[in-house]
């Protein structure tokens, strides 16, 4: 705890450190909209505006000095300022002729965008520097977390996760192997500039099989002739670790820039509020940088990241015989708690992700644009379970994944129309090393995937827009997998699937599995606007999802969550069919949007419990991959209102009714009605002071699918069918957070202290989309230190 005491004394000396002066302000576009990500430079000191425009420097002398404000697109205020006193300086930009269509298309996405798009600001993801992806998402209405323990979390949009959501890094299709609930995306949160949920026709660009939504990450992109960095230190309680991330940029407006970025994350067992959740501590080591030559009309760009990352899975989820795992998930104690530590071991994940990219974009006088773009990704990951001897250092999983893609993309624009067209190719290999001494959970295959895709747009005058697309996707899948035949029968692949099969093992089969896809997907929208106050979005999209290679080809422990998971040779694609309305209102102080959707899924593959198989390893529950038609209908909501200048209040509320339309009964795993309400108090005057408290609640979620089933038991030597509570949902729980800080100076560095405490009362509860609330409580109270340093 010393690290907490001596950045506390820091938070406290920093407060009396101020006797220079502050520079505050809002920038915005001639038309008034405002800009986020805005560079304020003077001198030595550096900020970005945020989301409203706002911006905040302080620790500057007496006396005049340059200031600039510059942002993409714009031509940049450059003035002079006489400081003798705390100053307002706010900036209206004119849009930069001479950038021609980054002019129009800058002015579009921020005014004039057909689908809404939710944007994670930078002050957020700074907030979640020692989180993850999934936990910054869920700051946005409409989206919420699916959990296996503490750290592996990935988002849900509308209901949806996993391959239903993609996620896309600096433009290129991340894959890393999620296609299971507990593979998390394999990237660093602190490396990405912007983060942007998107629907609509602009996903076809990225694919087809968008149905719940895509997240786009992207990187910080400096465009002015400029030289700066950020480190940003976090020590968090819970966990007994902390987080130091650091990135540097040289920006020009022509010729070469660069930036580097690294992250280091390290921390013991999460604890709850009545005890240690033993092995989850993590670890993370992460880079990525990129160079770029930027010409008058080209830039040629090149890109490398790499993820690495150690996760403990929490011991208590592997059980060692039926009586235990029927006593942990019926009683709700977890059977393992050991005293804290900061040691990973087994069970436990390993994973790094590289990639890399070459990126070739080229302005042409007529208006139109083309980028094209090589990326190389190798994702490995190994899994290590309870094994005694000489396996305890083998990987039970060792899986390769190496993906080449390729795409071209056109861009036309004009004063009413866009028109957008690209195609896409991709080659991919799994290798499941047959080192493990396990039949691997996913075998060994080769994908090969191209598509082509057309985008147009029209503007009906200043109030009135609509868009249209169109793609086409083509996809086969190759794979060798050996079947235990008792497997094989079981699962009722005889006569059905036996052209399958290659060669004879005796009491395996080696099959040979074959899948072609031809799929297209579309998409289509309009926007009008009833003058600045109000507007209307309308959207309808068709998107197509193939099987992936989990829920085709899964057979045996998933290690990481502790299951037996059984794909299905039978799966037939997805299609989805989604319509929303989003209504956007703006009455001054107070702003308003809500979107009421609703999703048709013809052939919705999910995962099923379906009982209890016993192994050499333990006894664990069975999954088994499902197909019906669903339809999930809901509506998210949030609102803004500045209740003073100094005061702000928001609201996010989503809920959503998944029904199993064959069986006439709820999906499982929807998330329950939530709700989250902040009031956050900013004075730029003292030093950019804030003050935030969160309430977050989610309500008990009553609609779930009856699927307990009955284990054998041994009792006083007898086996006794014992039912297993599967089903049931947590109760709804409360959680309060709250969040301070404000800026100083030392020396010629800006730099912010943020202090926060999250579960504030140390709340117990378990989440109904956490994969291990059958096993254990959510972690508990956490205070979190965080320091951040512009220079």
């Amino acid at each position: 705890m010393r690290i907490f005491y001596l950045l506390m004394a820091v938070f406290a000396t920093s407060w009396c450190a101020f006797s220079q002066h502050s520079l505050s302000g809002k920038v915005l576009t001639n038309t008034g909209v405002p800009l986020d990500g805005a560079h304020i430079h003077i001198e030595n000191g550096h900020a970005l505006s945020l989301p409203d425009g706002t911006y905040t420097l302080t620790g500057i002398a007496t006396g005049s000095h340059r200031v600039v404000i510059s942002y993409v697109g714009y031509k940049s205020l450059d003035t002079i300022v006489d400081f003798h006193k705390n100053e307002v300086l706010n900036a209206n930009l004119n849009p930069d002729i001479t950038q021609l269509n980054e002019v129009v298309l800058t002015e579009k996405l921020l005014n004039k965008d057909i689908a809404p798009i939710q944007k994670l600001s930078v002050q957020t993801l700074e907030k979640y520097s020692s989180g993850s992806l999934g936990d910054a998402l869920k700051e946005l209405p409409g989206v919420s977390a699916l959990k296996t323990g503490t750290t592996i979390v990935k988002p849900v949009i509308n209901g949806l996760h996993s391959s239903r959501v993609p996620v896309i890094s600096n433009n290129v299709r991340l894959e890393d192997q999620q296609w299971g609930t507990e593979h998390a995306p394999n990237l660093d949160v602190n490396a990405a500039g912007k983060v942007s949920v998107i629907k609509g026709a602009s996903a076809l660009q990225y694919g087809g099989d968008a149905v719940g939504g895509l997240v786009v990450v992207e990187p910080l992109r400096v465009q002015q002739d400029t030289l700066f960095g950020k480190t940003v230190l976090t020590a968090d309680s819970n966990g007994r670790g902390g987080t130091i991330s650091s990135s540097l940029h040289k920006g020009a407006a022509q010729g070469w820039a660069w930036n580097a970025q690294g992250t280091f994350k390290y921390y013991g067992d999460r604890e709850t509020p009545d005890y240690i959740l033993s092995n989850t501590g993590n670890r993370e080591a992460n880079f990525s940088g990129d160079f770029g030559y930027i010409g008058e009309s080209y830039k040629l760009t090149g890109f490398y990241s790499f993820y690495n990352a150690t996760i403990g899975i929490a011991t208590t989820t592997h059980i060692g015989n039926v009586t235990d795992l029927v006593r942990a998930i019926n009683s709700g104690q977890p059977v393992v708690t050991n005293p804290f530590t900061h040691s990973i071991n087994n069970p436990r994940q390993e994973v790094q992700h590289h990639l890399a990219k070459l990126n070739f974009e080229k302005d042409f006088e007529d208006g139109s644009a083309l980028n094209v773009q090589y990326a190389f990704q190798q994702n490995l990951r190994k899994e290590y379970d309870l094994r005694r001897g000489s396996f305890a250092d083998i990987p039970a999983l060792d899986l390769t994944l190496v993906t080449h893609s390729v795409n071209a993309d056109w861009k036309q624009e004009t004063d009413a129309n866009t028109f957008k067209a690209g195609v896409s190719g991709a080659a991919q290999h799994n290798d499941a090393s047959p080192d493990t001494g396990v039949r691997p959970l996913i075998p060994t295959y080769h994908k090969y995937d191209a598509g082509a895709y057309a985008i147009a747009s029209h503007s009906f005058g200043n109030s009135l827009t609509a868009e249209v697309g169109a793609r086409y996707d083509f996809s086969h899948m190759d794979a060798d997998k050996f079947y235990q035949k008792t497997r094989w029968t079981a699962l009722g692949y005889d006569g059905v699937y036996d052209h399958f099969i290659t060669q004879d093992f005796g009491t395996q089969w080696l099959t040979n599995p074959k899948f072609t896809f031809h799929n297209v997907s579309a998409s289509a929208g309009v926007r009008k606007d009833f003058g600045e106050s109000l507007s209307l979005l309308g959207n309808v999209g068709l998107a197509v999802r193939n099987p992936n290679p989990g829920e085709l080809f899964s057979d045996g422990l998933h290690h990481s969550n502790a299951t037996i998971e059984l794909g299905n040779l039978g799966l037939k694609k997805e299609q989805a069919l989604k319509a929303s309305v989003t209504v956007q209102a703006n009455a001054n102080s107070f702003r308003a949007e809500v979107t009421p959707y609703i999703n048709s899924i013809r052939d919705f593959m999910y995962l099923r419990p379906t009982g209890v198989e016993y192994t050499t390893r333990g006894a664990f529950p069975v999954y088994s991959y499902r197909q019906n038609d669903a339809l999930l209908a809901g509506a998210d909501l949030h609102t803004e209102w500045d209740v003073t200048s100094y005061l702000k209040h928001s609201l996010n509320a989503a809920y959503v009714h998944g029904t199993n339309t064959d069986t006439d009964e709820a999906l499982i795993d929807m998330p329950p009605l939530t709700f989250s309400n902040t009031f956050r108090y900013t004075n730029a005057g003292w030093h950019g002071f804030f003050a935030e408290v969160r309430s977050e609640a989610v309500l008990h979620q009553t609609r779930y699918p009856n699927y307990d089933f009955y284990a054998d038991v041994p009792i006083n030597g007898e086996l006794v069918p014992t039912l297993v509570n599967i089903s049931r949902p947590p109760k709804g729980y409360h959680l309060v957070h709250l969040s301070a800080g404000r800026q100083f100076s030392i020396g010629k560095t800006q730099a912010s202290v943020n202090v926060s405490v999250y579960n504030l009362f140390n709340t117990n509860y378990r989440d109904y989309l956490n994969r291990q609330r059958l096993y254990a409580d959510e972690a508990g109270r956490n205070v979190q230190i965080q320091l951040k340093f512009n220079y």
